[in-house]
């Protein structure tokens, strides 16, 4: 009768600490009211965001990188100097021949009329030997949805049938707009890896991001 009682009080001593076993378990995992915080832990912050292209990683090896932007503040330029410090490669800097107004607000109305009459601004250099380059990073702001028009007469006079390409781009909310889109259209023959937006006010702290998204798309271990 000892041995039948004592067998019960273990059964049920064991059932009492299965059950508080999963009650802490349970505890952990709902700590805290948002369902979601543990994937909002890793997401990237919300000035950042990787627009999608048509592969997601690079097997580097030996290859050659570029890196061209168009910058008239600054702040495409500070993200270039960043993806620099970290793949290394060539740096080149589309500039058009006749240069925009100091003016902010001046350059956003000859932006715009640049768009609606399709205008191709001429550049005071283009890249002599691109032939040699496998990877090209491109870089510039959102200029009225979709890359300044000097960006579009950068691509437009180069071949990048074969090669790589990786876009970043500031903003001040509209993110990539369509440029992808229209990066896609231009370079028909090429590979577009995914690429990264931020807010210019953002791009000089950006350092950790940029290296998060240079890593995720393979350039960097």
């Amino acid at each position: 009768m000892k041995k039948i009682l004592a067998l019960a009080l273990t059964l049920i001593l064991g059932l009492s600490l299965t059950a508080c076993s999963g009650n802490n378990s349970g505890g952990q995992a709902g700590n805290g009211s948002n369902p979601n915080a543990a994937a909002q832990e890793k997401t990237s912050p919300p000035d950042t965001k990787a627009e999608i292209g048509s592969q997601t990683q690079l097997n580097t090896g030996n290859k050659k990188i570029l890196i061209a932007y168009f910058s008239r503040s600054g702040n495409t330029r500070e993200i270039a100097n960043q993806i620099h410090a970290n793949v290394g490669g060539d740096m080149f800097e589309i500039k058009a021949v006749d240069s925009y107004p100091a003016d902010y607000n001046a350059t956003t109305e000859q932006a715009k009329r640049e768009l609606e009459t399709n205008y191709r601004p001429k550049l005071t250099a283009t890249v002599q030997n691109m032939a040699s380059y496998d990877v090209i990073f491109l870089g510039y702001p959102n200029w009225w949805g979709t890359m300044p028009m000097a960006v579009f007469t950068f691509l437009e006079g180069h071949n990048f049938s074969g090669k790589t390409i990786i876009p970043f781009s500031t903003h001040e909310g509209s993110r990539f707009g369509r440029s992808v889109s229209d990066l896609r259209q231009l370079c028909p023959q090429a590979t577009l890896l995914d690429g990264f937006a931020i807010r210019g006010s953002s791009a000089k702290s950006a350092q950790n991001d940029v290296a998060t998204w240079l890593h995720q798309i393979g350039m960097i271990k």
